[in-house]
């Protein structure tokens, strides 16, 4: 028996079904990657291993006396701590355990009970085999691994963003050290350095996991099982993530053959039947072979899911430069970096790299006026029209559906022509009516895709735009980066994703 059995596990939201009768297991030492297009439900089925969810039905048993660790990039935390001080609360038992230890110590002065000297010499060789006196540099080389260190560990958690405090909390749950770990997305706010000194820690991780991520370079690193969920199935693979694509491709080609041979029969069948039911002579053959069909268990026709068909179209562009930045400070309270100045030449497509927390994000958000310069200037050309993709999934009304909010964007386009750009962004029929709330990062991003796709403008400015994309919408988006005719600022930390598009590279670390 593994540490975590799942048996027969049934999820579904209103009629939508996401998985039925998925069984598994995890065993000791597994690393696991999970994968499925957006919207199949895979965050959905850790928080149902975890008990945030209730499943329609099925059983979930992990081994008694296993200790779980979750990353919840959500958690309710004391935004009041500093880092250092979050991170130190990792090792909170370990910090009690010294309080006895040192209460024991007291009582010796006063006793000579030989068991006092026992119990201090049992505690005294738990805290030392457990790293107690290696906490500090324990928690820095962590930090160091994660680029934690850059934020100031004295920095109060209230003062970090929201992607800088969703890695602090991925370094607490890494100090914590527990037996199983289900990781939702830990890359998504780790830059390239910081991915691959992730992916080392977790290929040397002695415990098991379960991670969900988009990064399938990463996943090909640290995975040595994968589970996949498609068509309402949960279905688990040995090997990395290269050997599940080649076995996957394997058995979708074996099921379309066996599909494809089956529905060959019938039709065969049929046309005997229709031939041979009315002949006195044959009718007996015809009606046996009526009832064989009957009987037949049909092999359910292979899926599509859908596919994204949007274009990216430029407004026309001038030949002066489309911005310049000169001795612009960016911050909120104090200034984030030195005083920056750069120009974007006509048609240029420039990224934006450096480690999280050196300022990219507020840098786009500056030059898209969301929030004012320290000092400085800047000025986008007179023609220039943007476009601006988000990468935070949040929205003024989180009850409405994404047939409404890209009608309200967009309001001269017919309910078909709305439901029709849905579409060509991936996003499907029943997810078009459901709230906003309810779907997954990937389907939001989808949604957050068709407002940028429709906007009409020459100057895309897209912060972190595949976070939480399936490789099918990540690999046209790329496409059209790579036709657009207009300029690009890109802020993103898959190197594999720009290094086609980019016509420059600003890294804000140098």
């Amino acid at each position: 028996m593994g540490i975590l059995e799942v048996k027969n596990l049934t999820h579904s939201f209103g009629d939508k079904i996401l998985y039925k009768n998925a069984t598994f297991e995890l065993f000791k030492c597994e690393h696991m990657g999970i994968t499925g297009q957006n919207g199949t439900g895979k965050t959905t089925l850790l928080r149902s291993i975890i008990g945030d969810l209730t499943p329609d039905s099925g059983e979930i048993r992990w081994q008694k006396g296993i200790k779980i660790g979750y990353l919840d990039q959500h958690a309710k935390i004391n935004k009041n701590l500093t880092v250092f001080e979050y991170l130190k609360s990792a090792f909170n038992d370990l910090y009690a355990l010294e309080k006895e230890l040192n209460q024991i110590y007291e009582s010796m002065t006063t006793s000579m009970d030989e068991s006092l000297y026992e119990k201090a010499s049992d505690y005294q060789n738990l805290l030392v085999n457990r790293g107690f006196y290696e906490i500090e540099s324990t928690i820095l080389k962590v930090s160091s691994g994660l680029g934690i260190n850059a934020l100031g560990m004295d920095t109060p958690l209230k003062n970090l963003s929201g992607g800088q405090r969703a890695k602090v909390i991925l370094a607490k749950l890494l100090l914590e050290n527990p037996e199983v770990l289900l990781l939702d997305e830990p890359t998504n706010f780790l830059d390239k350095e910081h991915v691959e000194w992730l992916a080392d820690f977790l290929k040397s991780f002695k415990g098991s996991f379960m991670i969900i991520s988009h990064d399938f370079s990463f996943l090909d690193k640290v995975t040595n099982c994968i589970l996949d969920i498609e068509f309402n199935q949960v279905t688990k693979y040995n090997g990395n993530f290269s050997k599940f694509l080649e076995v996957k491709g394997f058995r979708q080609e074996n099921y379309i053959r066996e599909f494809q041979a089956q529905q060959k029969e019938i039709k065969k069948q049929e046309e005997f039947i229709a031939k041979n039911r009315v002949r006195a002579s044959t009718a007996k053959q015809a009606q046996a072979r009526i009832k064989k069909l009957e009987k037949l268990e049909k092999i359910p026709p292979p899926k599509s899911l859908p596919k994204p068909s949007f274009k990216l179209v430029s407004l026309p562009i001038s030949h002066q430069k489309a911005l310049k930045v000169h001795a612009l400070e960016i911050g909120y309270d104090k200034a984030l970096l030195p005083k920056i100045s750069f120009e974007i030449k006509m048609g240029e497509k420039v990224v934006i790299t450096g480690f999280n927390g050196v300022g990219k994000s507020t840098l786009i958000k500056t030059l898209m006026k969301k929030i004012p310069a320290i000092s400085g200037t800047f000025k986008f050309a007179d023609y220039v029209k943007t476009a601006y993709f988000d990468q935070e999934l949040s929205w003024e009304n989180a009850n409405v559906t994404p047939l409404e909010i890209i009608a309200e964007k967009f309001p001269k386009m017919s309910v078909t022509e709305v439901r029709k750009k849905l579409a060509a962004c991936a996003v499907t029929a029943k997810n078009v009516t459901q709230k906003i709330s309810t779907l997954s990062g990937g389907e939001q991003s989808k949604v957050k895709l068709c407002i940028l796709v429709n906007t009409k403008s020459n100057f895309l400015i897209l912060d972190e735009p595949t976070n939480h994309l399936d490789v099918q919408t990540k690999t046209v988006l790329k496409e059209q980066l790579l036709q657009w005719n207009g300029n690009l600022i890109l802020v993103s930390h898959e190197s594999d994703f720009y290094e086609e598009i980019a016509d420059k590279i600003i890294n804000l670390k140098k």
